[in-house]
């Protein structure tokens, strides 16, 4: 009888056993690249209009200078973000988003009209 009681539950569990897909890699990748702490605020920032440094740190309060550096130097290593050197006296430097790095805008902008959703 035991063996009747214990296919029954082997029988109903495999019923309710769920199999979800794995996170594709590309999730996983864009994922990696954003959880870091500033990116976000960083690419939101150039959306709305820094292009220089000091623009930057002023948009995202809290960050240091070297962090900034260091954030910015990873988004345009991921594309993201385009540096361009302006020849002036001193040279002028200028950070900004590439075509990639818009499409971040939508993604972005629904994460603002989400977290205004009453919880």
């Amino acid at each position: 009888m035991s063996r009747t009681r214990s296919s029954r539950a082997s029988a109903t569990m495999s019923r309710t056993v769920r199999r979800c897909e794995p996170v594709p890699e590309e999730v996983r990748e864009t994922a990696d690249l954003l959880e870091r702490r500033w990116q976000l605020s960083i690419i939101y920032a150039a959306l709305t209009g820094a292009l220089r440094f000091n623009e930057f740190a002023d948009a995202v309060a809290g960050i240091s200078p070297r962090m900034l550096s260091e954030r910015l130097r990873d988004l345009e290593a991921a594309g993201l973000v385009r540096r361009d050197v302006i020849p002036s006296s001193p040279p002028t430097v200028e950070y900004r988003l590439t075509e990639r790095g818009r499409k971040l805008g939508p993604i972005i902008e629904a994460m603002r009209e989400y977290s205004r959703e009453p919880v």
